[in-house]
């Protein structure tokens, strides 16, 4: 079969479509990505699949801009159009954000099957405005806050899909650690780093005990403007760093890690559910709907995570909650493999096969399963 994966904007959406495309391709089907510049700028992903920018606006700025979105969305969704008749797929796949948009309504005008995946525990606008329309949602968590009472019977619990390097680590065990051994964390920020965590971590870091803070090893991303600030602080505080603005081979740091410090978006929390990380999650006040605080709910509710709110985010609170993580290393132990409980990583297995029921016209649910997925309020799982 055939299949068009529409995703852009931000590695939160291109990741998983990224493991989807590879899992498809795998099987034998042809897969094509729609994008928008942005997206089809992410290094390492997508090789041998064709790529189609296509213009889609961002809903903002007031009458002017509104205006211009909604041109951007026509255009694009023409576009779309005469892709789809020139080579019509079985099924469009989308993954939420503003650069799906204009793919899916014209799938929809021209009766193809479309599959909304949403990675967040909240649904998403764009997959809010769509689910009407959609097939099947494929969803990353059994409790999704804004899912329509009327579309939970579309909605199935696939999880979030990872690249299949990063999947594998789940299967290995969780790097040696005791009182002696290097502490090795691992400080990420989302695509774009954030200037926070430069400033609080190194801090943070330097107020630990002296014996667990002499056994650190840092790998972190950075901001280009912050890196040279953090190198100099962690080299005044002899904390061995390696810096980067962008974290290509995450396979490879997530393996060598212990601990894991960063924001809570959708990606980062499937990567470090299959590979059975710990973490210290600081969900992103601005993020839409809050989707990051419910995110973090999940693995913090199974104790592979603590997480604290932006506003108490301080370098003691972030000393004392890593100190009471690894000052004993069952306690960091435990914590690797209560994350590992709640990861999912036959995602894209499983979404691919969802994909494959939608082509063939059938059900998205197989016969005698009742939908996996509930919606409900959101819950604080973030500590005051």
């Amino acid at each position: 079969m055939n299949f068009v994966l529409a995703a852009g904007g931000t590695g939160g959406h291109m990741i998983p479509a990224h493991a989807l495309a590879a899992e498809l391709k795998s099987r034998g089907h042809g897969v094509l990505l729609i994008t928008d510049e942005r997206g089809a700028r992410f290094p390492g992903l997508f090789e041998n699949v064709p790529v189609h920018i296509l213009p889609a606006g961002r809903i903002g700025g007031g009458p002017v801009g509104w205006l211009k979105a909604a041109g951007s969305v026509i255009k694009g969704r023409g576009q779309a159009k005469r892709l789809y008749r020139e080579h019509r797929p079985d099924a469009v796949v989308g993954f939420g954000g503003y650069p799906a948009f204009p793919s899916l309504l014209a799938a929809s005008s021209m009766r193809i099957p479309t599959v909304l995946h949403e990675q967040n525990a909240v649904m998403g606008r764009v997959n809010r405005l769509l689910a009407g329309e959609a097939e099947a949602i494929g969803t990353a968590y059994d409790e999704i806050d804004r899912l329509k009472p009327r579309y939970q019977a579309k909605a199935v619990l696939v999880g979030n899909p990872v690249r299949e390097e990063i999947a594998r680590l789940g299967e290995m065990p969780f790097p040696p650690f005791d009182e002696v051994a290097p502490l090795k964390i691992l400080v990420t920020g989302g695509s774009q780093g954030a200037t926070i965590l430069s400033q609080i971590v190194p801090q943070g870091l330097g107020m630990l005990e002296p014996s667990l803070r002499r056994r650190l090893q840092v790998v972190q991303q950075c901001r280009p403007d912050d890196i040279e600030r953090v190198r100099s602080q962690y080299a005044e505080l002899g904390i061995p760093a390696e810096l980067m603005t962008y974290i290509e081979d995450m396979a490879e740091k997530l393996a060598d890690c212990h601990l894991m410090i960063g924001r809570a978006g959708a990606s980062t929390i499937a990567e470090l559910t299959a590979a059975g990380r710990p973490a210290i999650l600081i969900p992103f006040a601005a993020a839409t709907d809050d989707h990051q605080t419910a995110n973090a709910r999940e693995m913090v509710r199974a104790g592979g995570a603590r997480a604290i709110r932006q506003d108490n985010f301080t370098p003691d609170v972030l000393a004392r909650q890593i100190e009471a993580l690894a000052m004993d290393p069952v306690a960091l132990n435990n914590a690797a493999g209560r994350a590992l409980s709640v990861g999912r990583p036959h995602a894209a297995r499983d979404l691919a096969d969802l994909v494959e029921r939608i082509g063939n016209g059938v059900s998205p649910i197989p016969v005698g399963l009742a939908p996996r997925v509930v919606a409900t309020a959101p819950d604080g799982a973030v500590p005051a």
